[in-house]
């Protein structure tokens, strides 16, 4: 069987740069969910819980503003910070 590749730790916000973080970097699969999510329609408790590993039990403001917060970001990557990625090709 194939070694499972660890998902990298999620923090609560994203640490926001107009250019690519290290945290980006570790992070471009947990942004390309988030936005496969999104274009299925799925509903943000399921994500922030499957994608984002929150506990909406303990904290559903706080798990919210998670998924909200990495969402903003994938975004972003989408509309710039891809640029980033090109450039240092």
């Amino acid at each position: 069987m194939a070694n499972a590749i660890s998902a990298p730790d999620i923090a609560d916000e994203v640490p926001w740069s107009d250019t690519l973080t290290p945290y980006d970097e570790a992070h471009f699969v947990t942004y390309v969910r988030l936005l496969d999510a999104e274009a299925e329609g799925a509903e943000w408790p399921e994500v922030a819980r499957v994608v984002l590993h929150r506990d909406l039990d303990a904290n559903p403001v706080s798990a919210r503003r998670c998924w909200e917060d990495h969402l903003a970001r994938a975004h972003w990557m989408t509309r710039s910070g891809y640029r980033h990625l090109l450039e240092s090709a």
